[in-house]
């Protein structure tokens, strides 16, 4: 098991690629077992998660395999049997991906419960809605996801859950439909930019699909896909990962491949903070400065994002003033606020929110990542604080991040990584 190391002090400096998303890749891996042929998936980053799917797609009778530095050739027409293990899925929550596309194309699924980061409760309730309304019969049986239906049919679909909409659950009812005899609407769909991707790459396959990027989705089903050639949109979470480090540092970084569309809320956010900020066409870009404290709440896109919460408040414990960041989506997710206390922060929780006095002298410590974005977060936390910074369990950051210490030291951070 390796530890990152972060030695603070740096001022970052230069320009970061954004890798794919992650998040749009997963269930655009999934949704390959649609097709009756082969897809070629492009822009895919090299993570722990996407291992876990090429191994998962494996498992079900699939060829699946890299095919150059960035791209994935899925083959589904091998696909031999309809059982997702509990031993892959139990370690990445998008495996529940492959539940409508099995479906859809078998008319049966079994597929485990899934697992992924410690945040909280996230029920499938709204995975199993979807698809029941779409005419499928679902039980769960030890622990597994039992789903059967001799062809789904069209219908109105409600997706609003007690926390808003789900893009998982947006993203296994959408697959199915494609497939569904006659029509399908989805209402509070969610209306992230991945799920869009995943739209995208749908139609390319022949599908029929309008309204995706909005709160209603119209799906009109069609008897077969085809595979499709399809490049991943640049992942989001990553790019205002790195914008945050710069902003923190008090350097100057250039996000390239990042959409400013997608990262609206974060920009809102710096500015009202006092960063300077700026973009232009693929490039986002900032210069620290001294950060004022600001209030923050995630929401479902285009709101602020539940997956840079915990970075943004690595900022606000250096900021000026006191910030209240109150968790709408996953309210269980303050893992990293011990970890950060841990490194001299004063932040007081309650209930779903998080008080943060900012101002704090950060000082290196022995720091455990108890989730991905808690880990990013207490990277960006060491690289200001005095001394060094231990951050074990970061097989967490390896999930969603490709090379990210690589990538901090091409912006003159002193990052590095050692064995346990």
């Amino acid at each position: 098991m390796d530890k990152l190391i972060v030695e603070g002090g740096c001022h970052l400096k230069g320009t970061v690629r954004a890798s794919g998303a992650k998040n749009a890749a997963l269930p655009i891996m999934a949704a390959a077992l649609l097709a009756e042929s082969p897809s070629r998936i492009e822009g895919v980053p090299h993570l722990r998660d996407i291992s876990s799917m090429i191994e998962l797609l494996k498992a079900l009778g699939a060829q699946a395999a890299w095919d150059g530095p960035d791209a994935i050739v899925i083959d589904p027409s091998t696909v031999s049997h309809q059982v997702a293990p509990y031993e892959i899925v139990s370690t990445m929550r998008a495996s529940i991906c492959v539940l409508g596309p099995l479906l859809a194309r078998y008319g049966r699924a079994k597929v485990s419960h899934p697992g992924g980061c410690v945040i909280g409760p996230r029920p499938v309730d709204l995975h199993i809605k979807g698809l029941q309304e779409l005419g499928a019969h679902i039980r769960v049986d030890h622990g597994y996801i039992v789903a059967r239906a001799e062809r789904l049919e069209g219908a109105e679909v409600f997706l609003g859950g007690t926390c808003g909409s789900s893009v998982l659950a947006t993203a296994n009812t959408l697959m199915a439909a494609t497939l569904a005899k006659g029509e399908t609407v989805i209402e509070c769909a969610a209306c992230e930019p991945e799920v869009v991707d995943l739209a995208d790459f749908l139609s390319k396959m022949g599908a029929k699909i309008s309204g995706a990027g909005s709160p209603r989705i119209e799906v009109k089903g069609v008897a077969r896909l085809s595979g499709a050639r399809h490049r991943i949109i640049p992942d989001r979470i990553e790019a205002g990962t790195y914008l945050l480090a710069g902003a923190m540092t008090g350097g100057d970084v250039t996000v390239a491949g990042g959409q400013p569309a997608h990262l609206a809320a974060l920009i809102d956010v710096l500015r009202q903070a006092e960063i300077s900020v700026g973009h232009k066409r693929d490039k986002v870009w900032v210069k620290g400065g001294r950060p004022r404290a600001v209030n923050v709440a995630t929401h479902p896109f285009p709101g602020f994002p539940t997956d840079l919460q915990a970075q943004i408040m690595a900022l606000m414990t250096i900021a000026d003033g006191i910030s209240v960041i109150t968790e709408k989506i996953y309210p269980d997710r303050f893992m990293h606020v011990s970890e950060l206390l841990r490194m001299g922060a004063y932040i007081i929780r309650e209930g779903p929110r998080a008080i943060v006095q900012g101002g704090a002298k950060l000082s290196g410590a022995q720091v455990m990542a108890s989730d991905l974005r808690a880990s990013a977060a207490l990277v960006l936390a060491g690289l200001v604080a005095k001394g060094k910074t231990e951050i074990h369990r970061v097989y967490h950051l390896d999930r969603g991040y490709d090379r990210l210490e690589k990538k901090l030291e091409n912006l003159g951070a002193r990052v590095w990584r050692e064995q346990e």
